[in-house]
């Protein structure tokens, strides 16, 4: 995995938009509506992506070389041909595990500036 300073540059700090789709993609693939219910799941329901955000956000990750459409699908019988389906690229595993350590360490450092109270 890179360390984040040279080929992430451009990407990174993630946007919520971006963070909720990467990590709802980091299983497998998964088709636009999938996503839209995984990011709501891996949430507890607070975050709750409109048809507009979903596809602008899709749109930006597959630009950025983050996510790619995939080859893979699901059985045939659970299939819908007409849904496109998206899945990681390497770069979006290297920039979800880097935003993931980001947040690890803004965490860290605001629980110190409460003085533990933030619970941990």
């Amino acid at each position: 995995m890179s360390d984040g300073s040279g080929d992430l540059g451009h990407v990174l700090p993630l946007s919520r938009s971006l963070l909720h789709l990467l990590l709802a993609l980091q299983e497998g693939a998964r088709h636009g509506y999938a996503v839209k219910k995984r990011v709501e799941a891996l949430s507890d329901g607070v975050v709750k992506m409109g048809p507009g955000t979903l596809y602008a956000t899709i749109q930006r990750a597959e630009d950025l070389g983050l996510i790619r459409e995939s080859d893979e699908r699901p059985s045939e019988e659970e299939d819908q041909t007409q849904r496109r389906y998206y899945g990681l690229t390497e770069l979006g595993r290297e920039a979800l595990a880097a935003e993931v350590d980001r947040l690890d360490v803004f965490v860290a450092s605001a629980r110190a500036a409460l003085g533990g109270a933030a619970g941990g």
